[in-house]
């Protein structure tokens, strides 16, 4: 990664212990910013990447969402939402604004994967543009702003698919 890019994006990726062999950080990390870019977000943002077990992405989504259920990906976003009144907020010395933390599980982006019949990386790329849209402020709760989120996931997509090395699969 170039010296520009690494001043417009920093994403943190963490890949859970028994997973490591599986995944390699600087693909994870490019997808990322590739999501952010095509996004329209990538001008001095940040945010965490992670790659987790079933059970503690079950227990997050338990613990933060209050649904014991598995799932494939949860956000945690740092910024406040449109309807949230927030004390102003100092920018940090980097001067990167940190969106959040995606955290995937990977258990259930390899069941997804054999679902839907494609490849394991554009399983994870799929999840991975899902929860930085998210981090944005897309929501998938109701009918209308699903499909509008569905949409733009679909845009990011077909662009990371056409991008030189990114290798959804």
């Amino acid at each position: 990664m170039g010296y520009a890019m690494m001043m417009a994006v920093e994403i943190n990726v963490l890949v859970d212990p028994e997973f490591e062999g599986c995944l390699d950080a600087g693909w994870l990390e490019g997808i990322a910013g590739e999501a952010l870019t095509a996004a329209g977000a990538a001008a001095g943002a940040e945010l965490g990447l992670v790659i987790a077990g079933g059970e503690r992405v079950r227990r997050l989504n338990r613990d933060y969402r209050g649904r014991d259920e598995p799932t494939d990906v949860l956000a945690f976003f740092m910024l406040p939402g449109p309807e949230e009144k927030s004390p102003p907020f100092v920018s940090p010395p980097d001067g990167l604004r940190h969106l959040g933390e995606v955290i995937i599980s990977y258990p259930q982006a390899v069941e997804q994967a054999g679902e839907h019949g494609h490849s394991i990386k554009r399983e994870l790329t799929i999840l991975i543009i899902h929860g930085v849209l998210h981090l944005l402020g897309y929501d998938d709760e109701e009918p209308g702003p699903r499909r509008l989120m569905l949409a733009r996931e679909g845009e990011i997509l077909k662009h990371i698919e056409g991008s030189p090395g990114a290798d959804p699969g």
